[in-house]
């Protein structure tokens, strides 16, 4: 049976400030949208119950930690039914931070983080390059992040 989908304004208002910021308060939400407390807790539970919240994450600057290389790799497979096992293989990687099935001229597009350009090397050739079933792959260095943001839900107040 699918879950239930319909969400209201409340529960985007909530959604949005915590897209925002997830380490805000559910009693500084409720003071912004003029609910209870408990409003946005029993909500958020609704949320999670529903499959719209998955979980919060912890941003990490990894420069600030030593990892000074953003790299994506576009994958080539052999064939693209070997995507469910290569990207398992793929989530094995300790420096591989996300695996997206594509259009285009890539089978796999891959996220990859190294401390270096040796680090991304041996991460290429030992590992990725290792895997059966990729038959080449593409990596572009990443220069600088401008954006990463979450998706607006709500019009801006």
């Amino acid at each position: 049976m699918k879950k239930q989908t319909t969400i209201d304004e409340v529960d985007k208002k909530i959604l949005s400030h915590l897209m925002e910021n997830s380490d805000i308060p559910y009693t500084e939400i409720a003071k912004r949208i003029h609910v209870s407390g408990g409003t946005v807790h029993v909500r958020m539970n609704k949320l999670k119950e529903m499959g719209i919240v998955e979980g919060a994450q912890l941003v990490v600057n990894y420069k600030n930690l030593g990892y000074d290389i953003c790299a994506f790799l576009g994958i080539y497979l052999d064939k693209s039914s070997l995507y469910e096992e290569v990207a398992r293989e793929l989530g094995e990687i300790e420096e591989v931070t996300g695996v997206h099935y594509t259009t285009g001229i890539y089978s796999i597009f891959a996220k990859i983080i190294c401390r270096d350009t040796d680090h991304l090397r041996l991460v290429l050739h030992d590992k990725i390059q290792q895997i059966r079933g990729i038959q080449r792959t593409e990596t572009f260095i990443s220069l600088e992040e401008s954006i990463n943001r979450p998706v607006r839900i709500i019009k801006k107040e």
